[in-house]
């Protein structure tokens, strides 16, 4: 009796245990992926539409084939010309049409394949939106983890920046220089240092030349002849007024003011000392003139500049002559006053060009009313330019993608999805281009994607960029 039922037990225990083997050999023949089993249930004349493993690894053959133990690969039937597949989450069939690139490169297979980097092609269903190449699908939490941004293409009124070095300069009509049309010495100095500000009439020195000295004798003495002369023989009066004309002009022509000249005539008097007066307001920038010395007509004495308005000489290089034209406002900063910006207006563009430089000078006219800019400050130049005569389409340099040859930028289709688009690109203003082809308003454009940086000129890297969650799941 107990051998009897030692041997039941052993019976059961061997039942059980062949029953778990089965069980666990038929789990094993399910894919290890997160898809369910695969429908092997064929009608009767159906064709396959692809063959298996017959273990259930990631092994397909388009026809008949044989493992290296012999066994058949197992046909997957097709219902209505596609496979299906159910999913644990809807229990719903779904039918795989074929199967595309985990990089949205244009290349797609009607069994399961992997790419040259061993990633799963991606199987597509029928019925769900399905791109045909051109588009490339990224996932939204990858999406806004990267900091993809998208803005919308518009019409833009395009203003460029031109930027330039330059120097201060002095007005060279503002410069005057002080010297006499006589000789004589100089007895006394009333401006005797150089920098020093003058106003237009300030006395500068006193003078004694004995050529003023006796004009000025000829002067009064034909004066108080044609005072003498009034009521009599008119031909006398004439020959008179004729020494007092000449005395006058040989005065005015040594550059003797009408105001001295009127002293002159209330004194009646000739004065030893003469005054040299300043021709114009401005600052001394070279004093030669010292007390005693002996001058000679035409010597320079002083050198007097007027800079409260001053010279910027700008170098602007030839490819922005184009935008550069007189009249323009100019934006004028310099090292020695940080966060100050002047003010200046295009006067004059030269018309030659530096050979070794390849630049052209632009003579800008700077106010200067308080005197803080100094000639020979280095300066930097910015001046707005008008890029066309109205609104054109444009996008933020961001966007296009330049590899060189060609332009590409990514067109946001919504949910994820981006399709690389080819543009012609015109003129380059400060921060957009211009896009002559390829683009319309209203379109979607990706403007930052720090994924980007390095695919800057090779779309292809831009591409292999983007991955979908299915392709990271089979890299993982």
């Amino acid at each position: 009796m107990n051998r009897i039922l030692a041997a039941t037990l052993l019976l059961g225990f061997v039942g059980t245990a062949l029953g778990v083997g089965f069980w666990l050999g038929q789990q094993k023949g399910v894919s290890g992926t997160q898809m369910t089993v695969v429908s092997q249930t064929s009608a009767v004349g159906a064709q396959p539409s692809y063959f298996q493993h017959p273990d259930g690894d990631a092994d397909y053959s388009p026809t008949p084939k044989k493992t290296a133990d012999g066994r058949d690969y197992v046909p997957v039937y097709e219902s209505d010309g596609s496979a299906t597949v159910t999913t644990p989450k809807t229990a719903e069939p779904r039918r795989i049409k074929y199967y595309r690139h985990p990089m949205g490169l244009p290349d797609t297979s009607p069994v399961p394949k992997k790419d040259s980097m061993g990633m799963d092609y991606i199987p597509v269903y029928e019925g769900e939106e399905v791109d045909d190449g051109s588009t490339i699908k990224v996932n939204l939490a990858k999406v806004q983890k990267l900091g993809v941004r998208s803005e919308v293409v518009q019409m833009r009124a395009l203003t460029r920046t031109v930027r330039a070095l330059g120097t201060v300069q002095m007005d060279e009509r503002r410069l005057a220089v002080v010297t006499t049309k006589f000789e004589g010495w100089i007895e006394k100095l009333h401006v005797n240092t150089t920098g020093q500000a003058v106003r237009r009439g300030q006395p500068l020195m006193e003078i004694y030349s004995p050529g003023i000295v006796v004009t000025q004798q000829e002067y009064l003495i034909a004066w108080q002849a044609l005072q003498d002369l009034r009521g009599v023989d008119a031909e006398l009066q004439a020959s008179a007024q004729r020494l007092v004309d000449g005395a006058l002009a040989k005065l005015r022509n040594w550059d003797i003011s009408e105001d001295q000249i009127r002293q002159l005539q209330k004194e009646g008097e000739a004065r030893r000392r003469h005054a040299i007066l300043a021709p114009a307001d401005g600052i001394v920038l070279e004093k030669s003139a010292v007390e005693g010395m002996r001058f000679m007509p035409g010597e320079t004495l002083y050198k007097t500049a007027d800079l409260s308005t001053v010279w910027l000489i700008a170098e602007v290089f030839e490819q922005d002559l184009a935008l550069i034209s007189e009249g323009q406002p100019v934006r004028i900063t310099v090292n020695a006053y940080p966060g100050v910006t002047f003010s200046g207006t295009v006067e004059f563009i030269y018309p030659t060009l530096a050979r070794a430089t390849r630049t052209a000078q632009v003579r800008i006219i700077v106010p200067n009313p308080d005197r803080r800019l100094r000639a020979d400050m280095y300066a930097s130049v910015e001046l707005n330019a008008n890029m066309g005569t109205g609104p054109v389409l444009a996008v933020p340099d961001s966007a296009v993608i330049n590899s060189g040859t060609r332009q590409v930028v990514l067109v946001e289709r919504g949910e994820g999805r981006y399709e690389p688009r080819e543009v012609k690109i015109g003129a380059a203003a400060d921060g957009f281009y211009e896009i002559r082809e390829g683009l319309k308003p209203e379109d979607r454009v990706v403007v930052s994607a720090n994924f980007l940086l390095d695919a800057e000129s090779n779309l292809r890297a831009a591409l292999r960029s983007f991955t979908t969650p299915d392709s990271q799941g089979a890299t993982k």
